[in-house]
C-alpha cells in the first residue's frame, strides 16, 4: 500500500482517493452498490466508477461483480483493511486537531452488549457534559459484532465481558463485575429468603435471556455447578423483554445487579440475592490495541476511571438490599466489584 500513502502524501487529488476508499468500505458494509451509494450520498454510478478507476490506478481486481455484488477479492479484502486503517487515522487526526484548537468534536461510535445497555447512561452523560461539542452513537451488539467492528475500525470503544476469548488484541479497561439476582413475586416462596440458591430458583416459573446471550449461558453454568437445569416457559434477547414480564407478578427472573438502574424493582416483586462464586464475569470498555489511541476513545476512558461505575452500582443494590432486609446477610455473600 506505498502507492496509497504517497498519493495521499504528493497528489494534489488525493482527496479523490480519500473518496474512494469511503466507497470501498461502504460497499463492503452495505454489501450493494445502491445502499453503498446512498449512504455516501452519490449516484451509484459514480459510486461504481470511483471504485473502478480505484482498481486501475492500484492495477488490481477488487470487486467481483456479477449482476449484483458478489463480494470482494482477495486483494480487495486487502485493500479494504488498508482503507479501513487510513480513514480511521484521518478522523483521529481530525480530533486530535481540534483537541489543539482547545475543544475536542466529533462522533464517538460506541457498541455495548445487550446486557450493559442499561448502564451506558453512567459514561454517555458525563462525556457529553464534558465534551459539549462532541455526539455519542450507540449500538447494541454481539460480542461477535463487537470484536468485527473494532477489528474493521467501525467502533472507537465498547463495552462487553472482558473474559471474552474472541475479543482478540484489544485494551481493557474493568468497570464492574456482575453480580446476579433473583427477582420474584412477594408471594413466591423464595421471596423471603436471606440468599437463594441456582437449584431453587430453577424450580420457579422463569423467563430468562435467550440461550445464545453470553449472560444466559453464564447462569447456565451457575445453574449446572448447583446441579440444576433452568427450563424457562420465556425467553427473550433483550432486558426489558424479560421486564415486561414481571408486572403480572406471575415470572421470577434472574438479572444482573446492574439493571437495576434502569429497571429498579417492579412493583410486587422482590430482590433476593444468589449464591455465586466469589468473582462474576467482568464487565469494562475495550478499544483496539493500535497507536495512538483514538482521542474520542480516550476521553471516554478518562470519564470512566472518574466515573466510579461499580461503586455506583454497588450503592443502588446496597439500597434494594436494605429495602428487602438483605443487606448484612448480602455484603457477606457479594463481592465487591473491580
Amino acid at each position: 500500500m506505498d502507492y496509497v500513502y504517497r498519493r495521499l502524501h504528493t497528489d494534489p487529488d488525493a482527496l479523490m482517493l480519500l473518496r474512494q476508499l469511503e466507497y470501498l468500505v461502504a460497499l463492503a458494509r452495505e454489501k450493494h452498490f445502491a445502499r453503498a451509494a446512498d449512504a455516501c450520498y452519490v449516484s451509484q454510478p459514480s459510486l461504481s466508477a470511483a471504485i473502478r478507476k480505484l482498481e486501475q490506478e492500484l492495477d488490481v481486481p477488487i470487486v467481483r461483480r456479477g449482476r449484483r455484488f458478489e463480494g470482494l477479492t482477495p486483494e480487495g479484502e486487502r485493500v479494504l483493511l488498508w482503507a479501513q486503517r487510513i480513514l480511521a487515522e484521518q478522523d483521529a487526526l481530525r480530533h486530535e486537531l481540534s483537541m489543539m484548537r482547545g475543544g475536542l468534536n466529533g462522533t464517538l461510535r460506541l457498541g455495548a452488549i445487550p446486557t450493559a445497555m442499561p448502564v451506558v447512561s453512567l459514561l454517555t452523560t458525563p462525556f457529553c457534559e464534558r465534551h459539549t461539542n462532541t455526539r455519542v452513537t450507540l449500538e447494541s451488539l454481539s460480542s461477535r459484532d463487537i470484536t468485527q467492528k473494532l477489528a474493521e475500525f467501525e467502533l472507537d470503544v465498547a463495552m462487553t465481558y472482558l473474559d471474552d476469548d474472541t475479543l482478540g488484541q484489544v485494551r481493557k479497561t474493568p468497570l464492574y463485575e456482575e453480580r446476579y439476582l433473583l427477582l420474584t413475586p412477594k408471594h413466591s416462596e423464595l421471596a423471603d429468603l436471606p440468599v437463594a440458591t441456582w437449584a431453587q430458583v430453577a424450580e420457579l416459573p422463569l423467563c430468562l435471556l435467550s440461550p445464545d446471550m453470553r449472560n444466559r449461558r453464564i447462569m447456565n453454568e451457575y445453574f449446572t455447578d448447583d446441579g440444576a437445569i433452568a427450563t424457562p416457559s420465556i425467553e427473550s434477547d433483550t432486558v426489558s423483554g424479560l421486564y415486561s414480564h414481571l408486572h403480572g407478578n406471575h415470572w421470577s427472573t434472574v438479572i444482573s445487579h446492574a439493571w437495576l438502574h434502569m429497571f429498579g424493582v417492579p412493583d410486587g416483586m422482590r430482590v433476593v440475592p444468589l449464591k455465586r462464586p466469589a468473582h462474576g464475569p467482568r464487565v469494562g470498555l475495550v478499544i483496539a490495541a493500535r497507536s495512538p489511541e483514538p482521542v474520542l476513545a480516550r476521553a471516554l476512558l478518562d470519564v470512566a476511571r472518574q466515573a466510579g461505575v461499580h461503586k455506583a452500582l454497588d450503592s443502588l443494590l446496597d439500597v434494594h438490599l436494605m429495602g428487602s432486609g438483605y443487606l448484612d446477610i448480602a455484603s457477606k455473600s457479594l463481592t465487591v466489584g473491580p
